[in-house]
């Protein structure tokens, strides 16, 4: 049957297909949103965004995120036409096993997705930490006469994503910061799941937006193109504020009896529908996965106004690099993610204090030698930098008219600030970091577990570890946390036990690429640990993860282990031990993580030999702790929430004491 649609027409109706084709062979998938929102994707990688599909890491690309993440059959359809390495096999292989076209957008794995997406809002979010990270960028290198860092940040959403609460502190945030080159469409179908979207929603979405300092318009049909162009031109014009326009879409477009329902949005059309469908487009009724010569020469024009855009700016940089050649090495250098040279000779010989000095306050003096290593660290805190000891004495708060300030206030936003700080990572550029106490990071959990699955190199700083905080009670002392981050894939969770151990996990943090660090630290002070008598390991310390503190002559009769605070608890309790003629062997265990990625050999050196009885102290809950004591080992942990008094108190009723570590020792030998 030949075609007789006009080819823009065409070019849509084919993005609308390859999703409907790819989710029936699927036999699962989200077919509904692709069909409704084609023309707003044709429409963005048409006229607007700037994009290489050779190399789509361009730095000066266009950001685009499709936070509706469901739709991803939208992503992948225009990714595959728009001339990226996705290939049609891939999407025949929408969903299956070893196949980069995943059930929702997987950073990494295709090339042209931004970030991960899936959990509802989280893509909005990241949004706004990649527009702030452009923001940076632009103020720190941009020259007069050479500007090579101009793009926009686009992101498509949906109902759901307006509903999680994360959408509002982004949104909230966004708006207060004023970032005009973030562009977000809303494809108002008013449909959810379980039938209208007036089942649940019924707030004034613009009135909202408008609220926060967003500029707002509307399209009432996405098919209208002309519309469309107007209200992103319009977006685009405006510079000092983020843009939401409102689409009035209809999910499902094109399905004879299943358009505007909620049937149309998480299962697949049927072969029958699929087929009167593509009647309706004019489409062969039976052929699948159809993209015709036409359309590939349509899109090839697309793709060579973005080569042509990427050969422009990197001909521009070259002229930036010979009036700016430092800046020039500077800007490949923090894109290229490497450290400068010896960047951490500095930070290793940060003074150790002859006292006390909570781990908190160590890490707050080490961000201050590593920001002065890495020009591209930036943080921010939950309104909580004095107390985290977060802010960077450098620098200024980053805000409407000191772009350069490297201090994000985030306000109390966490789960806004772990996915915008996620963002900054995926962007490129800049390395973010983000801080609130340790309870807390359960209101960020999923940006620490979408960090990982991305591969970000996130650093999370997270304090007042323990029910060694005291007074504020139960509700802010963290119990099941390290356990529960601990039990998350590629998250190294690091709880040093004093300044050395401090410094070398943030060294360790600063050094990963591949994944997310949390820094677990304490109010209340930390003894430094004398080494000098240590063993095996105490030279790298918490670079290798666990090492020896304290080793004895001879075979151990009991190895103590402890982390954080109870390092210091073990130490007590081999003294106690040692006078009574045992022999005793102590071993820090900062993160187990790095501990276990270690060689077999130096794990089963540092913590003994099998057989061996072993304690471990940690004020947290003990569940975990089997598979390092084993079936002869000892926990001294905790099975309660705590208890509003002071810290040492609190430890001393709930048994986290040296007293309980050697009685516990005292059973095993």
């Amino acid at each position: 049957m030949p075609m007789t649609k006009p080819t823009t027409e065409q070019a849509i109706n084919t993005i609308r297909t390859l999703s409907m084709d790819a989710v029936q062979k699927a036999n699962s998938g989200h077919p509904g949103t692709p069909m409704a929102l084609a023309p707003m994707t044709y429409t963005l990688y048409k006229k607007y965004m700037r994009f290489d599909p050779q190399n789509p890491d361009w730095p000066d690309r266009d950001r685009f995120v499709l936070s509706n993440g469901h739709a991803s059959m939208l992503l992948y359809s225009t990714l595959h036409l728009a001339g990226y390495d996705l290939s049609l096999e891939n999407l025949q292989n929408f969903r299956q096993w070893g196949s980069p076209t995943a059930g929702h957008p997987e950073r990494g794995e295709v090339p042209g997705v931004e970030v991960t997406t899936g959990p509802l809002g989280q893509g909005i979010a990241n949004a706004v930490g990649m527009a702030m990270a452009e923001e940076m960028l632009a103020a720190r290198f941009n020259r007069p006469g050479h500007t090579i860092v101009d793009h926009h940040t686009y992101v498509i959403c949906g109902d759901g994503d307006l509903m999680e609460g994360i959408s509002y502190e982004a949104g909230s945030l966004a708006g207060r910061q004023k970032l005009g080159k973030l562009i977000c469409l809303y494809d108002d179908n008013k449909i959810s799941i379980a039938g209208s979207t007036d089942l649940t929603f019924s707030e004034d979405v613009e009135a909202r937006h408008k609220s926060m300092g967003w500029h707002t318009c509307r399209v009432d049909d996405v098919n209208d193109l002309e519309a469309l162009e107007a209200a992103i031109d319009e977006a685009r014009s405006i510079t000092d504020r983020p843009s939401m326009i409102l689409v009035r879409t209809v999910i499902g477009f094109g399905s004879p009896s299943k358009a505007g329902t909620a049937s149309a949005h998480g299962e697949p059309l049927g072969e029958d529908e699929i087929a009167a469908t593509k009647e309706a487009y004019g489409w062969p009724r039976d052929e699948s996965f159809r993209v015709t010569a036409e359309v590939r020469d349509h899109f090839a024009d697309f793709i060579a106004r973005g080569q042509d855009m990427h050969k422009d700016w990197k001909t521009r940089f070259e002229s930036y690099r010979k009036e700016h050649a430092d800046l020039a090495a500077e800007f490949e250098r923090v894109f290229a993610g490497r450290r400068p040279e010896n960047w951490a000779t500095a930070l290793r010989s940060m003074e150790v204090l002859d006292k006390p000095e909570a781990s908190r306050a160590s890490s707050g003096r080490a961000i201050q030698i590593v920001a002065g290593q890495l020009p591209e660290l930036t943080g921010g805190s939950a309104d909580l930098d004095p107390s985290t000891k977060t802010f960077i004495k450098s620098s200024v708060n980053f805000d409407e008219g000191q772009r350069e300030g490297r201090n994000v206030q985030y306000g109390i936003r966490e789960h806004a600030m772990g996915a915008a700080a996620n963002g900054m990572l995926a962007h490129g550029g800049v390395r973010a970091f983000c801080a609130t106490f340790f309870v807390f990071c359960d209101y960020l959990r999923p940006t620490i577990r979408l960090a990982a699955i991305s591969h970000l190199p996130t650093i999370f700083v997270f304090t007042h570890d323990s029910i060694g905080l005291g007074e504020d009670g139960p509700t802010h002392q963290p119990v099941e946390h390290l356990m529960s981050l601990r039990a998350m894939p590629k998250v190294n969770v690091f709880r040093p036990a004093d300044t050395r151990e401090t410094v070398e996990a943030w060294e360790a943090a600063i050094e990963r690429t591949d994944g997310p660090s949390v820094l677990v630290l304490s109010r209340q002070g930390l003894a430094p640990i004398d080494r000098s008598p240590g063993g095996l390991g105490k030279e790298e310390g918490a670079l290798r993860g666990g090492y020896v503190v304290q080793e004895c002559e001879g075979t151990p009769d009991v190895t103590l282990i402890g982390t954080g605070s109870e390092v210091s608890l073990a130490l007590e309790a081999a003294r106690m031990l040692e006078s009574e003629g045992k022999t005793v062997r102590v071993v820090s265990l900062p993160c187990w993580e790095v501990f276990l990625e270690q060689d077999p050999n130096y794990q089963q050196a540092v913590l003994g030999p099998e057989g061996l009885p072993r304690v471990a102290v940690e004020a947290g809950a003990a569940f975990g702790w089997e598979k390092l004591v084993g079936a002869k080992g000892a926990i001294v942990g905790l099975d309660r929430f705590g208890a509003s008094a002071p810290g040492k108190t609190v430890m001393e009723k709930l048994g986290i004491t040296a007293e309980r570590v050697a009685a516990a020792a005292r059973e095993l030998v």
